[in-house]
């Protein structure tokens, strides 16, 4: 398991467009993917879920992967969520 706190650097944070691409990016990978937010986790790879924690920028984040490609999806969720793209 790979835990890695983010702060979110998307301008209109994990709503609608960025949720559906962020959903897409993590379902590439075969690990859980878990998104946490003030104690409150959600499921990387729901896009209800992901839209529902209403995660905005600048907010800090703890993006949790756990699977055999745990290092490359953190990588690439960290990037697309801090904008480094």
């Amino acid at each position: 398991m790979l835990k890695k706190r983010i702060v979110v650097g998307l301008e209109h944070g994990l709503q609608a467009r960025n949720a559906t691409e962020f959903v897409q990016k993590a379902s590439i990978f075969e690990s859980d993917i878990t998104l946490m937010k003030n104690g409150v986790s959600v499921t990387g790879k729901s896009i209800m879920g992901v839209m529902g924690s209403a995660i905005r920028k600048k907010e800090d984040i703890t993006l949790v992967a756990d699977g055999i490609d745990e290092q490359a999806a953190v990588k690439n969720l960290e990037t697309f969520l801090s904008n480094k793209q």
